[in-house]
């Protein structure tokens, strides 16, 4: 885990998807210089950044990333039964891209601060509520449980980290919460979104 608060520089992967701490996402890759790049992180153990798509596409030419994006450790890959590369990446910490350059290949290389997580916090107890709704969506989503044990639920960040995940935000609104600072004031912002999902 990168923890130096000198500048490290990373391959980035923009995708229309935000990927948060302790998340999984399992990906399909098959451009070259993906191929590349997963090539390179699994013989060296390096970590690659996923970062969400402001601008442009996942493929073809290079896309505009979020300033802020999350260390994606791979976790495993296999071929599918389609030839195509597909791994399955855990994230890990967030970090905030201060500059970028882009290889030959359209590869984007940038050069990225480390962001510190928070201590451990308790959740309160008016945020009790979250906690029953991600245990509950903990028995449905499809991931590993050793990623998130219910331990995981009683801590503030981590259980904002896994709703922002699980639940069926846009984009946008998965972005703004993994640029949140503050614990409460996340697990705060999810709260305000839940009438959406309750049914009439």
């Amino acid at each position: 885990m990168p923890s130096d608060p000198a500048l490290i520089e990373i391959p980035l992967f923009p995708l229309a998807t935000v990927l948060f701490p302790g998340g999984q996402l399992n990906l399909r890759i098959f451009e070259p210089r993906y191929l590349d790049m997963i090539k390179t992180c699994s013989r060296t153990g390096q970590f690659f950044g996923i970062c969400l798509i402001l601008e442009g596409e996942e493929t073809g030419l290079p896309a505009a990333p979020a300033a802020i994006g999350t260390f994606a450790e791979i976790l495993d890959f296999r071929m599918g039964e389609d030839g195509l590369l597909q791994i399955l990446v855990a994230g890990r910490q967030r970090f905030r891209v201060e500059q970028t350059r882009i290889r030959s290949d359209g590869l984007i290389l940038a050069q990225v601060q480390a962001w510190s997580e928070s201590s451990p916090l308790a959740v309160p107890v008016e945020y009790s509520v979250l906690q029953q709704i991600a245990g509950r969506l903990l028995e449905v989503v499809d991931e590993p449980a050793a990623e998130h044990p219910h331990a995981d639920l009683d801590d503030a960040e981590r259980l904002g980290y896994r709703l922002a995940q699980w639940l069926p935000l846009s984009d946008g609104e998965r972005q703004q919460l993994l640029e949140q600072t503050e614990p409460l004031q996340r697990l705060h912002e999810l709260t305000c979104l839940l009438p959406r999902f309750q049914k009439d």
